[in-house]
């Protein structure tokens, strides 16, 4: 399967051209503007990262002499190695400055702006000529003319949703926390399905208001709902993207930390970046 090749490739240096014009500003000030992007995913990331020609950034970068914490030294308390399914992988919570490959660290400075190994140039002969940027030290992104949230978006990852009438069941500890016949399916492999339930499928009174809040770059910015003994345990987009127009309002709970039983059949737990111990 297509989708086991491309997690088998997790542990080497990826590379893919983009036709697309990137822009990355710092204080209202554009500092990348380029048609030549590359997305590079380092062995073991998950998400890939804007990578510009150097050529296009200098003036804008300076070399820094010490070197980020080595990815795989247990020692190194930055680095926090997640699962998904029986493969450690490592999501953007593993801060930037940490690099799976050679090379050397950067900073990024543009009038009195300094972002602090903010760029790192790879000694890989195919990308030795490209500057790759941390996503988080700039202020804004943008593909063409449309704002970037959370991360460069993949070329080989997409969203799907679709309409169901399965029977969907939610426990967690034996307490009915929501059942519906008309779930929304969203399918965003090789994450587990997920199932997006009507507010008024959910038991009345068992969720509260959460402040946590996330950015997915194909759906929008996340709220979530805890349970009085379990934190952040379901979420909703309640302004999703237009990829994720269909779930708007509705709520999911982590397949991870609940017991879905769906048409009569009670779901493993998936193993994923956002599984607990």
């Amino acid at each position: 399967m297509v989708r086991d090749i491309l997690m088998g490739s997790l542990g080497e240096l990826r590379y893919e051209p983009i036709d697309k014009r990137i822009r990355g500003l710092i204080g209202g000030q554009v500092v990348i503007d380029t048609d030549r992007a590359l997305l590079v995913w380092e062995p073991k990331r998950v998400v890939p990262s804007y990578a510009v020609p150097a050529e296009e950034l200098e003036g804008v970068t300076s070399s820094r002499t010490e070197a980020g914490p080595a990815l795989d030294d247990p020692a190194s308390s930055e680095v926090h190695a997640r699962h998904l399914g029986d493969r450690p992988v490592y999501d953007p919570s593993v801060p930037f400055a940490v690099h799976t490959t050679e090379g050397a660290m950067l900073d990024l400075r543009i009038d009195e702006a300094e972002r602090r190994a903010a760029a790192f140039r790879p000694a890989d002969l195919a990308l030795s000529q490209y500057v790759i940027v941390d996503f988080a030290a700039l202020d804004e992104w943008y593909e063409e003319d449309e704002r970037n949230l959370g991360h460069p978006r993949d070329p080989f990852h997409r969203i799907e949703i679709v309409h169901s009438s399965r029977s969907v069941r939610v426990e967690r500890n034996g307490e009915l926390l929501a059942a519906s016949t008309r779930p929304y399916l969203l399918l965003e492999a090789p994450l587990p399905v997920r199932y997006y339930l009507p507010p008024e499928d959910v038991s009345e009174g068992v969720l509260r208001a959460s402040s946590t809040r996330t950015l997915c770059a194909y759906k929008g910015q996340a709220t979530y709902w805890s349970l009085e003994d379990a934190d952040d345990i379901a979420w909703s987009y309640p302004e999703p993207l237009r990829e994720a127009a269909e779930v708007t309002g509705r709520i999911a709970f982590f397949n991870e930390r609940v017991d879905l039983v769906v048409n009569g059949t009670r779901l493993e737990r998936p193993v994923t970046p956002w599984s607990r111990s």
